[in-house]
C-alpha cells in the first residue's frame, strides 16, 4: 500500500522568511510560511471573528473527504481492521469518522474534540497505517507523537500498542522521570513510532541518540497544554527537525490563541474538524456547585471521599494534596496522591492502583487533569476550584468519557462564589447550585457522601504472583528435560488418537 504523497497540492517546502504577525514574538521565535502554500493574508481567506480566548479556525482550501460510516470503509491495512475488531472497536466516534479518511490520504488535520471523544485513535490509526510496512533505522523514528505529560504519553502508548503490534511497528515511549539509558537503547534498537514529551526528546537528540529527519508523520496531542506549560520553544524546535514535506496532525480538547502559531506555521491546507467547541458541555455530564462554609469544607470533603466507588479530587498544590491524602488514610479512606513531586514509577504505580480499584480516591493536582482514562469513573471533585475554564474542562473530562455519564462537583466557599460564577459563564456551563453541609441528605444525594470508618488504612503494593517456570510441576520443582520430552510425546500421541 503506497502511502507516499504524490499529489502536487501536498508538496510543501519551508523558507526562512519572517512572519511578524500575531503570535510570532510571544514565543521568542519568528513564524515562517511555506513557499507555494497559502499565505497568511490570502490563502485561507479572511478568517472569521473568534470568540475571546480562541483563535479563528483556518478555512480549508481543498475540500475534505466525506466522513466514513465504518472502519471497513477506510483505506487501512487488514491487520489494523482485524485489531480493531478484536479490541471490540466496531463503530468510529465522530472525530474518527470525520478525520481518518483525510489523514489516511496524507492531509494535515486540525481536530478538536472533548476529552474521551476518541482523539487518540483518530490520529493513531492514521499514523500507524501510513507507517505500516516500513522499518526504522537505529535512532531514526518514522512517526512522532508529542504530548505534554508523562501520564498522557503512557496512555497514548497503551492505547496504540495492540494496533502497532498488529502491523509489526515498534513503539518507544520517551518521557522524563524514567531512566534515559533505557529509552536511548530502545531508540538505538529501532522504533518506528516515538511517543514523547518535548523535554526528554530534546535531551535524547542532544545526546545523539535520536534524529527526526526521517519522521514523516507528526502528531501534536494537547498542544494548548504544551503552550501553557512553556514548552512552545521546544515544540517548535522539534517540529523544525522533522521532514518538511511530512504530514502534521494537531488534536486537542481545547484550541486557543496559544496554538495559533503552530497552526499557521506548521499546518498546510488542513482539514478542520471540531466535534465540540472549547467550552462545550458534555450532555452526559452533570455539573454541581456546592456552596459550603469554610469550617465545614474539610468534613464534607472527607465524607465525599468515603463514598462507595472511585473519585478524583483536585487541589491546587502538592502540599495540599499530600495533606488531604494523609488525612483520608487516617480516616479509613483508601487514598493516594498524584502530583509532579512524585517520581514517575510512583505516579505509574498510583494510577495502576486507582484503575484496578486498589485505591478508591485519587487526590491530585492538575497533573492528572489530562492523560488519565479510567473506565466507569462517575465523579470528579474540585476541592479547590480551578481558576481557568480550560482547567475546569480538563479536570471534568476525567468522567463522562466515551458516552458514559458522570458528575463534576466543585466545593465553593462564600469568598469564592463570585469568581466561580464568572468561570462557569466563561466555560458556557450552567451548573446546579446547592447549599450543603456535611452529613446532610443533599450532599449524600449528589455525591454519595457517607461517614468514613475512622480506622486508619495503609496502602500497600498489590501482591503479584510470579509466573511458574516453564517445565515446573505444581510443587514448583523442575522436571528433568528428558522427562518433559517424554510427557510431551505422550500428550501428542493421545491428542492424535482422540
Amino acid at each position: 500500500m503506497n502511502r507516499t504523497r504524490t499529489n502536487d497540492r501536498f508538496t510543501r517546502t519551508r523558507n526562512g522568511s519572517t512572519d511578524s504577525g500575531r503570535g510570532g514574538s510571544r514565543f521568542g521565535s519568528s513564524a515562517r510560511s511555506r513557499s507555494g502554500g497559502p499565505g497568511r493574508s490570502g490563502g485561507y481567506g479572511r478568517r472569521p471573528a473568534a470568540v475571546q480566548g480562541e483563535f479563528a479556525l483556518p478555512r480549508t482550501i481543498t475540500p475534505a473527504l466525506p466522513a466514513a460510516e465504518g472502519f471497513a470503509d477506510l483505506d487501512m491495512p487488514r491487520a489494523l481492521l482485524g485489531a480493531l475488531s478484536s479490541q471490540g472497536v466496531t463503530v468510529p466516534f465522530p472525530i474518527q469518522a470525520a478525520t481518518l479518511p483525510n489523514s489516511l490520504a496524507g492531509r494535515d488535520v486540525l481536530g478538536r474534540g472533548r476529552t474521551g471523544s476518541g482523539k487518540t485513535l483518530a490520529f493513531g490509526l492514521a499514523l500507524l497505517a501510513r507507517t505500516a510496512g516500513q522499518r526504522a533505522e537505529a535512532r531514526q523514528p518514522l512517526g512522532l507523537v508529542l504530548v505534554p505529560t508523562r501520564e498522557l504519553a503512557q496512555q497514548v502508548t497503551d492505547a496504540l500498542a495492540p494496533y502497532a503490534r498488529s502491523v509489526r511497528l515498534r513503539l518507544a515511549t520517551v518521557v522524563g522521570g524514567m531512566p534515559i539509558g533505557r529509552q536511548a537503547s530502545a531508540l538505538r534498537g529501532g522504533a518506528e513510532v516515538v511517543v514523547a514529551t518535548p523535554g526528554r526528546l530534546k535531551d535524547l537528540i542532544d545526546r545523539g541518540d535520536c534524529r527526526l529527519d526521517q519522521v514523516s508523520v507528526t502528531v501534536l496531542d494537547e498542544a494548548d497544554q504544551m503552550a501553557d506549560m512553556g514548552f512552545m520553544p521546544q515544540v517548535t524546535a522539534l517540529l523544525d527537525q522533522v521532514r518538511p514535506e511530512g504530514q502534521r496532525m494537531l488534536f486537542s480538547a481545547t484550541l486557543d490563541r496559544n496554538v495559533d502559531l503552530l497552526v499557521r506555521r506548521y499546518l498546510s491546507d488542513p482539514v478542520v474538524h471540531s466535534v465540540d467547541p472549547s467550552a462545550g458541555a458534555v450532555t452526559t455530564m452533570e455539573h454541581h456547585v456546592l456552596h459550603v462554609h469554610g469550617a465545614d469544607k474539610h468534613t464534607a470533603t472527607t465524607q465525599i471521599a468515603a463514598r462507595d466507588g472511585r473519585v478524583i479530587m483536585f487541589l491546587d498544590t502538592k502540599h495540599a494534596v499530600d495533606g488531604l491524602t494523609e488525612h483520608l488514610l487516617n480516616s479509613g479512606v483508601r487514598a493516594a496522591a498524584l502530583h509532579g513531586g512524585k517520581s514517575q514509577p510512583q505516579r505509574t504505580r498510583t494510577l495502576a492502583q486507582f484503575k484496578t480499584g486498589h485505591v478508591n480516591v485519587l487526590v491530585a493536582t492538575n497533573v492528572a487533569a489530562r492523560g488519565i482514562h479510567v473506565d466507569s469513573l462517575d465523579l470528579v471533585v474540585n476541592v479547590d476550584p480551578p481558576t481557568d475554564p480550560k482547567d475546569y474542562l480538563h479536570r471534568g473530562g476525567r468522567t463522562a468519557r466515551a458516552g458514559e455519564s458522570g458528575s463534576v462537583v466543585t466545593l465553593v466557599t462564600p469568598n469564592q462564589r463570585r469568581s466561580m460564577t464568572r468561570l462557569m459563564a466563561a466555560a458556557g456551563i450552567v451548573p446546579q447550585t446547592t447549599q450543603v453541609r456535611a452529613g446532610e441528605e443533599a450532599l449524600h444525594r449528589i455525591t454519595g457522601a457517607q461517614a468514613p470508618s475512622g480506622i486508619p488504612v495503609v496502602i500497600t503494593a498489590p501482591v503479584v504472583e510470579r509466573p511458574k517456570k516453564r517445565g515446573a510441576t505444581s510443587r514448583g520443582r523442575r522436571r528433568p528435560a528428558s522427562a518433559a520430552r517424554r510427557a510431551a510425546v505422550r500428550q501428542s500421541t493421545a491428542g492424535a488418537a482422540a
